[in-house]
């Protein structure tokens, strides 16, 4: 196995973002792009060599490290490696070959490149930056909520602006998600999506369910909303006040299931997204993507060079449900292994309990490409036994393919120079019209107008995980200052009770919105 140390670079994806990661590299196939360093004048990057596997692992490695007119012919033939060309025969980016038929292996290695000037070497960034938009993929996001249609936390923050961007650096984007109607006010966001005429016939659940699809253009996305009766209730995607839904496996089912059609079916623009897609599957909601690709699709031909990439937002939940629920998901038979979650002894409900479930998340990180989480600590952490919720082995397993790369931000809904739902626009260069925001605050929730009081905020999902039992116990405390504290969050009931109960009893110092309000989170904010 070679291992590649990668410093800080412009780009380590489809143009994505700059990062800093340490992989390492063994039988799966990977691309390295151009990487840049502003040190010591010098440009680090990396060429890539493909050799064959033999019996001999013991066999030295042949990597030639001349710099003459011998290294520039062996770089043309590096660069046929899996190459994809287009009408004019210029090569525009490389074929990922899937894991059951690896015959090479990729090793990186790294070259030094002097420059003699500033000026050379911000030539050498723009055509950096020209090789990485070269290439471009139809990429489909497939995640339960995405703003501004919905959206109850960070998930649906990132899939409703992540989207655009890799738009506006030239991919082709879809973002599939269901169509949530509960009869009230945000069922305006589906205003402008209309109806397609196609439908879908999905197996699964022991008969055919039928789906329809919704379609929005918007800021260069193809954004296309599952239509099914099952997202049409009060309350959030994924419960009401009684808790979460009961028949949320069916639900999310039938996402993952209608999200593989799309593709192949919807002719958006004027024509399909067709079988060469990379999806980037969103948490264990559309968790069974990558399964179904690799059991249902790839057997029979489809989405050959289709790849997957789970994203985890949150590892604690994971859809696990009884074993006997496999024959509902509509995956081919003999694929159950991947699926089998066995809960350890002292988890079991009794002495008789097998512990046998299923579990999406797990079957994702077995079947996917690559993994991918919302930042590099989380990647971290969730190989720890303590951030891993069971799934810390597997993970670090995998560790070739796990990358960690945070989450961003949308400038332009963020930028208080611009926003609209707060009382006085303000920048960094004029602080003022935050006072403004803060009395604005104040009196909208009815607390009194101090502007030398500090003014608290949390918005956030009310869970566990999210240490607000740490907060809980802290607030009679904090009731002793001089401060006022405002919530905002929906999640566990006995934390919804228990932010309405503070309220009746601090009622100048502290308030609780039970549920989630973009203006309102913009105000806190």
């Amino acid at each position: 196995m070679e291992t590649l140390q990668i410093i800080p670079s412009r780009t380590v994806g489809p143009g994505l973002r700059e990062n800093s990661v340490s992989s390492s590299f063994s039988s799966v196939r990977q691309v390295g792009f151009a990487s840049l360093l502003f040190r010591n004048r010098k440009v680090q990057s990396f060429c890539i060599r493909a050799r064959s596997f033999t019996e001999d692992r013991n066999e030295e490695d042949l990597i030639s490290r001349s710099s003459n007119s011998a290294q520039n012919e062996e770089r043309d033939e590096l660069l046929l490696l899996g190459t994809e060309r287009d009408s004019s025969g210029s090569v525009v980016g490389f074929q990922l070959i899937p894991h059951s038929a690896i015959s090479h292996e990729k090793i990186l290695e790294t070259r030094e490149i002097v420059t003699n000037s500033v000026d050379e070497l911000a030539e050498n960034v723009e055509t950096s930056d020209q090789a990485s938009t070269r290439t471009t993929y139809n990429v489909i996001f497939v995640t339960a909520e995405a703003a501004p249609y919905s959206k109850t936390g960070g998930l649906g923050d990132v899939c409703g602006s992540l989207p655009i961007a890799m738009a506006a650096r030239g991919h082709r984007v879809m973002v599939v998600c269901p169509r949530y109607l509960n009869g009230s006010p945000s069922d305006k966001a589906y205003a402008n999506a209309v109806e397609l005429e196609q439908r879908s016939q999905i197996y699964c659940f022991g008969g055919v369910q039928e789906v329809g699809f919704f379609h929005e253009f918007r800021a260069g996305v193809d954004w296309v909303f599952i239509d099914h009766l099952s997202y049409q209730r009060l309350g959030t995607p994924y419960g009401d006040t009684f808790g979460a839904f009961g028949d949320n496996q069916f639900r999310f089912t039938l996402l993952c299931h209608a999200a593989c059609e799309a593709p192949l079916v919807l002719p958006l623009g004027g024509f399909n997204y067709g079988e060469k897609c990379l999806f980037l599957a969103n948490d264990w909601h559309a968790g069974l993507v990558p399964v179904l690709l690799a059991a249902k699709y790839r057997p029979c031909g489809v989405y050959k060079d289709a790849r997957s990439i789970i994203v985890i937002h949150n590892i604690a939940h994971q859809g696990v449900e009884p074993a006997a629920t496999y024959r509902n998901l509509g995956v081919p038979g003999g694929w159950y292994k991947a699926l089998e979650w066995v809960f350890p002894p002292w988890a079991r409900t009794h002495a008789l309990d097998p512990g046998e479930a299923v579990n999406v998340l797990k079957a994702a990180i077995v079947t996917s490409d690559r993994i991918v989480t919302v930042s590099q600590g989380y990647s971290w952490e969730i190989t720890t036994p303590e951030g891993g919720y069971g799934l810390h082995e597997l993970l670090s397993s995998r560790s070739t393919v796990l990358t960690g790369i945070t989450n961003g931000i949308d400038c332009n809904e963020w930028n208080p120079s611009r926003d609209e739902h707060i009382a006085s626009q303000y920048s960094v260069h004029d602080l003022s019209g935050k006072l403004e925001c803060k009395i604005s605050l104040q009196k909208e929730l009815g607390l009194p107008v101090r502007s030398d009081c500090p003014l608290i905020g949390f918005i956030g999902r009310l869970d566990y995980q999210k240490g607000i039992d740490i907060l809980l116990s802290a607030v009679p405390d904090l009731m002793h200052e001089d401060i006022q504290l405002v919530m905002l969050g929906s999640g566990e009931k006995q934390y919804e009770d228990w932010m309405r109960h503070l309220e009746g009893i601090y009622k100048d110092k502290f308030r609780g919105w039970v549920g989630f309000n973009v203006p309102i989170s913009h105000r806190i904010t």
